[in-house]
């Protein structure tokens, strides 16, 4: 099995990736950065999005696991202190893979030039520093709302415990096939109004997005920062790729969900 290692980039990380590579050589294991089978992140969350988009063109090629060498993440699930057993069980253990949906987004150009796609692990955020955001939504076609405020998230269950959560969205277990639409800071008084709450949209619902004046737009896929001008529209919905994440061990996500939200100190 061919795997690949990517690292935050801080000493400790640097440490355990070049202890995993080590130990896992050892084992008789071909190191790959192009063509791995396992990628495995050091860090934090934010290395296993990197990992992710680093091999963004074969995710049904490549699995993903993380170790984390900071604060408890949702993607990383081992610990430095496991290491040993973490790197016996991927050289001789067969993994289980767990698959989670992902946001696909595609923004076409006014000038009916070359469109331009995304796959998110997380989120897109959208959002403009000339004023407020205005966009009117369709959903399967239908014009739904135009929206007028900061911009609007949109996420995939697995992310719906990041920024969307943040802008009080609803946090959903990856198995769903759906993605989420969160407004940021909306404008409703008599004139304007907008739904107000977040839009939980299945597999088959697509969300187009369409732009009602000039201004530029910045984009956050994940950790990926865009502008784009001249939009005609932001297509969104469940991508037809899914992300693949190996598994030596049980990792349930409400269990993730409580460890990093809710506290059992009942103490004063």
């Amino acid at each position: 099995m061919k795997f690949s290692i990517l690292s935050k980039g801080d000493k400790k990380s640097n440490e355990i990736r070049s202890k995993i590579k080590n130990y896992l050589i050892e084992f008789k294991m071909e190191y790959s950065d192009d063509e791995p089978d396992l990628a495995i992140s050091v860090g934090g969350d934010g290395t296993l999005l990197e990992a992710f988009h680093t091999y963004v063109d074969r995710l049904d090629k490549t699995a993903f696991i993380g170790v984390h060498t900071g604060h408890l993440g949702f993607y990383a699930d081992w610990t430095p202190d496991e290491l040993e057993k973490l790197i016996i069980e991927i050289a001789r253990t067969p993994y289980q893979v767990v698959e989670y949906p992902l946001l696909e987004v595609i923004i076409r150009p006014k000038n009916g030039g070359e469109e331009d796609r995304y796959l998110a692990l997380n989120e897109c955020a959208i959002k403009t520093s000339e004023g407020s955001v205005v966009l009117d939504i369709e959903i399967k076609g239908d014009h739904f709302e135009t929206f007028r405020g900061d911009g609007l998230c949109i996420s995939t269950p697995s992310g719906s415990t990041a920024y969307n959560k943040a802008l009080g969205g609803a946090i959903l277990h990856p198995s769903l096939e759906a993605i989420q639409i969160t407004e940021m800071a909306s404008i409703n008084n008599r004139v304007f109004r907008t739904i107000g709450s977040p839009l939980i949209l299945p597999g088959h619902h697509t969300s187009l997005l369409k732009p009602l004046n000039d201004k530029s737009f910045l984009f956050t896929i994940d950790h990926i920062t865009r502008t784009y001008k001249d939009i005609k529209s932001i297509q969104c919905r469940v991508a037809k790729e899914r992300v693949r994440f190996a598994r030596f061990r049980p990792f349930p996500f409400w269990k993730r969900v409580h460890d990093s939200f809710v506290s059992d100190d009942y103490s004063n």
